[in-house]
């Protein structure tokens, strides 16, 4: 596991991702990025408190949702928190929802026949029916909503499907980070693989989702997942939410949320980071390595080889 890192029909890379950051080789270091910022109050509050009095490192906007707006005053209040945008396509709630921000008129493959944002159990038929060209227009909308707001993000990733769910959104995706002067979160292969390939930063192990993990067993499983991190960058993603009754009664996944929140501000997180000697760091680092090879790119004439 401590390898090289290896592409699949690239050989060997010269550089894990953590070197490329400038951290020496035998560095550990973890993005614990805090997913869902704007679903609704008990989120962005928990959040908040996960960066401030926790461990949590950065976090991503849900702009089409309802408390966005507030994530957004919080994120103005606070410019010192790295967030990145959480594309989205899909609404996982039942009696809680959200839509695209652009007109229905102009993005009806990304809608059911209820005209609605597809549920999460239907990612499958979304990524059959969704145009690019109007998967474009909405993550514009929401990219520039951002900006809009007096606000610059540092990456892009997306909701409840990794690296876009499609190769043609992810390269999408990636073609408009370079256009924003963004990174992007690159998780499975053959994303990872691509994004190594221009010799950028991006995850070296396999991603963790917090809503993967067994709920009465999660604090036991961090603390093991700390004790075994392995050298190199690692990202998890984790869904703090504070559990009130609001979120019982809109959230099927509250208890995820809550126990994240419950480990993420405990002293015994802290305490493990500083006796694994392993260094937390946010899109930030990763955004300025990618801003340097673009504009690298741009000075030599060189072709950008990820939708290649």
């Amino acid at each position: 596991m401590n390898g090289p890192v290896l592409g699949a029909g690239s050989g060997t890379f010269p550089a894990r991702s953590s070197e490329l950051l400038g951290f020496p080789p035998d560095a550990r270091l973890l993005i614990v990025n805090l997913d869902d910022f704007g679903m609704y109050h008990a989120v962005n509050a928990a959040v908040v408190r996960s960066i401030e009095e926790g461990i949590g490192s950065s976090c991503s906007l849900m702009v089409p949702c309802p408390w966005a707006v507030h994530a957004m005053r919080l994120l103005r209040e606070r410019p010192e928190i790295p967030f990145g945008i959480h594309l989205t396509l899909v609404c996982e709630m039942t009696d809680y929802r959200w839509r695209p921000l652009t007109s229905r008129a102009e993005v009806p493959s990304l809608l059911d026949e209820s005209g609605e944002l597809f549920s999460a159990a239907r990612i499958p038929e979304l990524m059959i029916r969704a145009r690019l060209e109007e998967v474009e227009v909405e993550f514009r909308a929401q990219i520039e909503s951002v900006l809009e707001a007096g606000l610059r993000p540092t990456h892009l990733d997306w909701h409840c499907v990794a690296d876009g769910g499609r190769a043609d959104i992810f390269d999408l995706t990636v073609a408009l980070a370079e256009e924003y002067g963004l990174a992007v979160r690159a998780w499975l292969e053959p994303a990872r693989r691509k994004i190594r390939q221009r010799g950028l930063p991006v995850v070296d192990h396999d991603f963790l989702d917090s809503f993967a993990l067994d709920l009465d067993s999660k604090a036991a499983k961090y603390a093991q997942l700390l004790r075994e991190l392995p050298v190199g960058l690692s990202e998890w993603a984790v869904h703090p939410g504070l559990g009130d009754a609001e979120a019982q009664e809109i959230d099927s996944g509250w208890r995820v949320r809550r126990t994240d929140y419950d480990f993420l501000t405990s002293s015994y997180a802290r305490e493990l980071l500083e006796q694994q000697r392993i260094t937390v760091i946010d899109y930030r680092a990763i955004q300025e390595v990618w801003s340097r090879s673009r504009y690298t790119d741009r000075s030599s004439g060189q072709q950008d080889p990820v939708a290649e």
